[in-house]
């Protein structure tokens, strides 16, 4: 059951996919498409999720599932993987990788593999004010509030001493 993001609940657990980069608008909208129809028909033994997602900085898609109504299942979780790998092969992106780092240059967002992160940050090319993005947070109350943040306060604080 599709429903929009911002009306599930703050301890709807959350997926994080980073593309390694942006989309474009015309692949945005396909995209958009493509979750619609993915999650209107997501289920868990035959019972509809109570889902939803959205997609920030034209790179994260975020889904979301309220586990009030239904939880999730080893063959949910598992089909929304198989959907996550069918968009990187449309769309020729990597969108599981999660030894890559996102952050924040300006407005713009970059993105390095984890090495490459470790050396900027050896070489202070990124600080502790550095906004970066936790995608290891689990629920919607801490995407709100945890996700984009400063490096000093994530796990990523570890590569700046």
């Amino acid at each position: 059951m599709l429903v929009d993001f911002n009306d599930l609940s703050e301890t709807s657990r959350v997926w994080i996919y980073q593309a390694n980069r942006s989309f474009s608008l015309d692949e945005l909208d396909e995209i958009k498409l493509k979750l619609d129809q993915f999650i209107a028909q997501w289920t868990a033994h035959g019972a509809d999720l109570k889902a939803g997602y959205e997609i920030k900085y034209k790179r994260f898609i975020t889904i979301g599932l309220d586990q009030g109504m239904n939880a999730a299942t080893g063959c949910s979780i598992d089909a929304s993987v198989h959907f996550i790998q069918e968009l990187e092969k449309a769309y020729t992106v990597d969108l599981m990788d999660k030894m890559n780092v996102s952050y924040k240059q300006g407005e713009f967002v970059a993105y390095k593999p984890l090495a490459d992160f470790k050396k900027m940050a050896k070489n202070r090319s990124v600080s502790p004010n550095t906004i970066v993005f936790n995608n290891l947070v689990t629920n919607i109350a801490e995407y709100r509030t945890n996700w984009e943040i400063q490096a000093k306060d994530s796990w990523h604080n570890r590569f700046l001493n």
